[in-house]
């Protein structure tokens, strides 16, 4: 859904532009495909998080800000958000919705902050279009402090019928229909190709394993549909 710092084989470039071409429909277009139902997962990932009042937190890949909203209610008033996107247009909306919080442009594989900066870094249906999966996720690892959180929301595979045919249904023939009623059908082919690119649960733990995360785990939602993982940067907070 959202969009990063790169796009599995479509350059990084084209991948921005297609965000940009759609950020007028993003958000109708996650209601209708969702059936809603995405504002409750993005709460569920902000629980794994576990932000407290007064918390700094980063969200990588934020888009139209929705993640980031939900992390803002949590810190409270005398905490800090920063929602960090490549897509400018994705970002006015953003910035409309939440002026409160912080949005700034920039690329998920260099994020331009320092070590140990956020309490929790989070990033929602992003992860999958980093160019560079390792990178992205060592970034998210980097700027988190020790004992803080990173977590990762995002659409998977079903694997067991009948859901998995359903699945497929609706992926592979009725979100692009979709995308050809909103004008855009390529951004809504390009959906479902990501989504099949990106590893399944048991292989993206071992991703952010692999970023030095520890106390890695994952919960499945949406009948297996919706991954969400946690891991925790090493060492005790200060």
């Amino acid at each position: 859904m959202k969009n990063a710092a790169g796009g599995g084989t479509l350059p990084e470039t084209q991948v921005r532009a297609m965000f940009d071409r759609i950020a007028g429909v993003y958000d109708r277009m996650n209601s209708v495909m969702t059936a809603g139902m995405d504002s409750r997962w993005r709460e569920r990932a902000v629980d794994l998080a576990g932000v407290r009042p007064g918390d700094r937190a980063l969200d990588v890949a934020t888009g139209t800000g929705d993640l980031a909203r939900e992390l803002g209610r949590r810190v409270g008033p005398d905490g800090e958000v920063v929602g960090l996107d490549f897509s400018e247009s994705m970002l006015q909306i953003a910035r409309g919705k939440a002026p409160e919080l912080r949005f700034e442009t920039g690329n998920a594989l260099d994020l331009p902050y320092g070590d140990g900066e956020f309490a929790a870094t989070t990033v929602g249906f992003g992860a999958r279009n980093f160019s560079d999966l390792p990178s992205g996720l060592a970034e998210m690892a980097r700027v988190t402090r020790p004992g803080g959180r990173v977590v990762v929301l995002e659409i998977t595979t079903p694997q067991r019928p009948p859901l998995s045919w359903f699945f497929r249904l609706w992926f592979d023939t009725l979100v692009p229909a979709l995308g050809r009623l909103a004008g855009d059908p390529d951004a809504y082919t390009y959906l479902p190709s990501s989504v099949r690119r990106f590893p399944a649960p048991p292989a993206l733990a071992g991703e952010l394993a692999g970023a030095g995360l520890v106390d890695v785990r994952w919960i499945l939602t949406a009948g297996g549909i919706i991954a969400i993982h946690a891991g925790t940067v090493p060492g005790s907070a200060a």
